[in-house]
C-alpha cells in the first residue's frame, strides 16, 4: 500500500528528483550570446555612421535594423534556439522583445488575425510595454517638476 506525502515531504521529495541547473555555463552561455547580439548591433552602427548618417539616426536604424534581425530569425524558428543556448542573454536586448512579440504572433495565426494574432500578439510584450509606458510617465512628470 502507498502511503501518502504531506506537502512539505513532496516539495522537498520533487526538489531532490529535479535535474540540476547549470548555473555558471548558463551566466557563460547569457555573457557570451548577449554580448555577439550586442557586437552586431555596435558593428552595425558604425556602419551606417561610416556612411555620414548622423549619430540619432543611425541609433534609431540600428534599433530597427536589430528589431527586425530578432523578427526575421523567429519566423525562421532560430530565434528560439537561439534562446535556448544563451537565456537571458538572447531575452534582454530589443531582438529579444521582437522575438516576444513575433513567436506569439506566429503561434495563434491559426486562430485568425482577430483573434488569434491581433488578441495575443502583445501577450507576453504587453506587461512589459504597459510598465514601461506608466514609468516614463511618471519620470517625465518628476523631470518636469524638478526642472521647472
Amino acid at each position: 500500500m502507498e502511503q501518502k506525502r504531506t506537502k512539505e515531504e513532496y516539495k522537498k521529495w520533487s526538489q531532490q528528483q529535479a535535474p540540476r541547473t547549470p548555473k555558471a555555463r548558463n551566466l557563460i552561455m547569457a555573457f557570451f550570446v548577449g554580448g555577439i547580439i550586442c557586437t552586431i548591433g555596435q558593428l552595425i552602427l558604425r556602419a551606417l555612421l561610416n556612411t555620414g548618417m548622423p549619430k540619432d539616426d543611425a541609433s534609431s536604424l540600428t534599433t530597427l535594423f536589430m528589431i527586425f534581425i530578432g523578427a526575421f530569425l523567429t519566423g525562421l524558428n532560430v530565434y528560439d534556439d537561439i534562446g535556448r543556448v544563451g537565456g537571458a542573454g538572447a531575452a534582454i536586448p530589443v531582438t529579444g522583445f521582437a522575438n516576444s512579440i513575433v513567436s506569439p504572433a506566429m503561434e495563434y495565426k491559426k486562430e485568425g488575425y482577430v483573434m488569434g494574432v491581433g488578441a495575443r500578439m502583445f501577450l507576453i510584450a504587453g506587461p512589459v510595454l504597459v510598465y514601461g509606458i506608466i514609468s516614463s510617465i511618471v519620470v517625465g512628470i518628476i523631470y518636469y517638476l524638478v526642472t521647472r
